[in-house]
């Protein structure tokens, strides 16, 4: 007998465990807040200390459960620790959010060797070693929801501004997706990414300074506006969700339909 659909309990993550990098603000705290709120004890995971335990903090005065690490997801070690206490708190591990990364914007020309190979160790290697450390935790219980934070600029290249770099380690972050959902099938891992637009935080300050650039940005997406923090979570949630249970391999582009073009 087929159950129904109850979307009552659909997005419900009551008893699990999430790991968010790069949780401390942007992108990353508007998720672990939705994690939370969706019933998951969130651990957030972040280069700077004072964002994560702030972020945690404010998850818990809302009588949710978080907990805030610093940690440099350059540094496998410190991910060890981290998700292993993450881990630790309920013996599960059961979603992680692969959300960290940097930017350098400068023309390739003048793009030194050390600035290419800083933001290829945070957006993929980062993302690399995040995915593996909890796979092995996931893989032994047999379940496990990844979501990895690409770009449009992983399925574009771009070109209002130069930003080689982001561009080739958010594409590499798409087929890391693909390759790592259909190597952990087996185990019921899913690996999912999203692909955000252009979304107003402090990630992107330097251009949204730029009025002109903003509403270029605006001109040629098709809703006509950047996104907000709050325009993501609700896809994230599905993909973390039992609503998702047949999604590996996606990635979801959320970008106003610039994609479509």
């Amino acid at each position: 007998m087929t159950q129904n659909f109850n979307p009552k309990t659909a997005f419900d993550l009551h008893n699990q465990t999430a790991v968010v990098t790069g949780g401390g603000n942007g992108i990353g705290q508007a998720v672990a807040f939705a994690l939370a709120r969706s019933g998951a004890h969130v651990v957030i995971l972040d280069i700077n200390e004072s964002a994560a335990l702030s972020t945690a903090n404010a998850i818990n005065k809302e009588g949710l459960s978080a907990q805030g690490l610093q940690v440099d997801i350059q540094d496998e070690a410190q991910v060890t620790k981290a998700i292993q206490r993450a881990f630790d708190h309920r013996q599960r591990l059961d979603i992680l959010i692969n959300n960290a990364g940097i930017a350098i914007r400068k023309a390739s020309v003048d793009l030194s060797i050390e600035d290419w190979n800083r933001v290829v160790d945070v957006n993929l290697t980062g993302v690399f070693i995040c995915a593996r450390t909890a796979a092995r935790h996931m893989i032994s219980q047999g379940s496990g929801s990844i979501v990895n934070t690409a770009s449009i600029m992983g399925l574009s290249g771009g070109g209002l501004y130069p930003n080689i770099s982001y561009q080739s380690t958010k594409g590499a972050v798409v087929n890391l997706t693909r390759a790592l959902a259909i190597e952990w099938a087996p185990h019921h891992i899913r690996v999912n990414a999203i692909a955000p637009t252009w979304v107003e935080t402090d990630f992107i300050k330097p251009l949204l300074a730029q009025p002109e650039l903003v509403e270029k940005i605006k001109s040629i997406t098709p809703l006509g506006r950047l996104a907000k923090p709050q325009d993501i979570v609700g896809a994230v949630v599905f993909l973390c969700s039992s609503s998702a249970s047949m999604i590996t391999g996606h990635t979801l582009p959320i970008d106003g339909g610039y994609l479509a073009q």
